[in-house]
């Protein structure tokens, strides 16, 4: 009877994780279309939605303060789903549960090429900070992977942290170091320190869409793939899995999921960090679970993140990678220690 409930027992808890991961969501967005510099009430709202929709104006000025969130708010669902998914990607090809974009570089490799653009060759459109994105995520990737795999054991949990934790702090270094002499420009390149969703717009949503579609459905279709990684390369290969292959496209789209939002919202770290790790607890090591619960969950994290800071920081506002880094720090040491404790 054990082995026949348990996989049930399994499959509850993800559809009701489900089930409650898309009742956040709505409220989330429900709550980040009625706070920031304006409150607004439940009629207003939907009379903002509505004109939205139909393509009518909004009369009242909360239902337009409505119209000019909802690109906000839409890039904070899609920017928190894509680095979840980009997280709980990188935990289970690297096996390590702390394993996350920022903290293995991906983050700031991608916003260092961009700000570099920006500063070195003055590029202004979406599509050229995409692919610098692309670039910068990618050789970040590739030089904390070699230089974890380096020393006896390969590249192993820890080894990939340190590399990547190193990668991270001196890519920073690299990025004030381009930002400090250019005040004149300070404010542009602010956003591309801390990453927010402020500055969201159709057209960079609209541009990001389509990788950030291929990237999730590449990643949804190698979840049974990954689940056999877990068990190990040996047996992976035994089951029929062809290990390269499903590890090489995994850590493919999991870069690209994550250099795709630095590209629009700058690098907002510690989402791929706390949420799999926290769907993981609740539903178990199943990718084919975590994963589409990572996406709900970090949506709604970085919706209620991003409306956080509207409110705290009211009449301004402190962008929405602060406040992941604020909530993400804490995560990160427990996450550490009860590592460590596994291992002694």
């Amino acid at each position: 009877m054990t082995f026949v409930s348990s996989p049930i027992r399994r499959s509850s808890r993800t559809a009701w994780g489900t089930a409650v991961g898309v009742v956040i969501v709505v409220a989330a967005i429900m709550f980040s279309l009625a706070f920031g510099s304006r409150s607004v009430s439940l009629s207003e709202i939907f009379e903002g939605l509505r004109a939205f929709v139909t393509g009518d104006s909004a009369e009242r000025i909360g239902a337009i303060a409505v119209t000019e969130r909802i690109p906000r708010t839409v890039l904070a669902i899609v920017a928190g789903a894509a680095l979840a998914l980009s997280g709980g990607v990188m935990q289970a090809v690297t096996r390590n549960p702390i394993a996350d974009p920022g903290i293995l570089g991906v983050n700031t490799g991608a916003s260092l090429f961009v700000v570099c653009g920006i500063a070195f060759f003055g590029i202004s459109s979406v599509y050229s900070y995409l692919g610098l994105a692309l670039a910068g995520g990618a050789l970040a990737a590739v030089v904390v992977y070699v230089v974890g795999s380096l020393g006896a054991g390969g590249a192993t949990p820890i080894k990939l942290a340190l590399a990547g934790a190193a990668m991270s702090a001196a890519l920073s270094s690299l990025v004030s170091a381009v930002m400090l002499p250019r005040a004149a420009a300070m404010n542009d390149f602010r956003f591309w320190q801390v990453g927010g969703t402020g500055g969201a717009t159709w057209g960079s949503i609209g541009a990001v869409a389509p990788l950030l579609l291929v990237a999730a459905i590449a990643v949804f279709a190698l979840a049974g793939g990954m689940n056999a990684l877990a068990l190990g390369d040996e047996v992976a290969r035994g089951l029929g899995v062809k290990v390269g292959t499903t590890r090489a496209i995994a850590a493919a789209a999991g870069v690209i999921l994550c250099a795709s939002v630095t590209a629009v919202a700058g690098p907002i770290a510690f989402v791929g960090l706390m949420v799999p790790h926290a769907v993981r607890l609740v539903v178990g090591p199943d990718q084919r679970a975590i994963l589409p619960l990572s996406a709900l969950g970090g949506a709604a994290l970085l919706c209620i993140a991003d409306t956080i800071g509207r409110l705290v920081g009211s009449p301004g506002e402190i962008e929405a990678g602060i406040v992941t880094a604020f909530l993400g720090a804490p995560v990160l040491v427990a996450i550490a220690r009860r590592t460590r404790m596994r291992a002694l």
